[in-house]
C-alpha cells in the first residue's frame, strides 16, 4: 500500500493533482477499517485486509468445478472465470488468467517468487501471482478461497 501511495504522490507531481486524485480514488477501499472488521469474519479480515494467507486445502472452492465466476469476497467484483480455473495441486483455487481490469499486482518482494494480487475495486488482498512456468511469460494465480465468492452460472 505504501508503494501505491508513493506512486500516487509522484503522479500528482508529474500529471497534476486532479488526475492523481482520480487515480488514488480508484484504489481506495470503499469502507473504513471498522466497517471492514464488522463485515468480515476474523479469518476473512486477516486475508483480505491484512494480506494474510489461509491454510492450504481449507477452502471448499479448491474442489469447486461448476461453471461460474469467482468474485472478490469484499466487494463482489468478478475476478476470475471458472474457464481458467485448474488444479495446481497447491491446496488453493488456481487460475491461468484474471478477468480484464479485475485485479492489480504489486512488485514482488525481494527474494519472493510471487507478487501479491489485489481486487482492483476495493484493494482487498486475494492471493498471489506466480511467474514460474517453463516460459518466462507463464504465470498462474494462486488465490485464497476465503477471499473469493463463487457465483454459479445461471445459463
Amino acid at each position: 500500500m505504501e508503494r501505491r501511495v508513493a506512486l500516487t504522490a509522484l503522479a500528482g507531481l508529474v500529471l497534476g493533482a486532479p488526475l492523481a486524485a482520480r487515480a488514488a480514488a480508484t484504489h481506495r477501499p470503499p469502507h473504513s477499517d471498522a466497517e471492514w472488521r464488522a463485515m468480515l469474519s476474523p479469518a476473512a479480515y486477516h486475508v483480505l485486509r491484512q494480506g494474510g494467507t489461509e491454510p492450504a486445502f481449507s477452502s471448499p472452492l479448491v474442489a469447486e468445478h461448476r461453471a461460474g465466476t469467482y468474485a472478490c469476497a469484499g466487494c463482489r467484483r468478478p475476478l476470475f472465470s471458472s474457464k481458467t480455473k485448474y488444479d495446481a495441486h497447491t491446496g488453493y483455487p488456481s487460475f491461468r488468467a484474471a478477468l480484464p481490469g479485475a485485479i492489480t499486482t504489486t512488485a514482488r518482494a525481494h527474494g519472493k517468487p510471487y507478487a501479491p494480487v489485489h481486487c482492483a475495486r476495493c484493494d482487498s488482498h486475494v492471493g498471489r501471482l506466480y511467474r514460474d512456468g517453463p516460459k518466462s511469460a507463464d504465470s498462474h494465480y494462486s488465490m485464497n478461497g476465503i477471499a473469493l465468492a463463487f457465483l454459479p452460472s445461471t445459463a
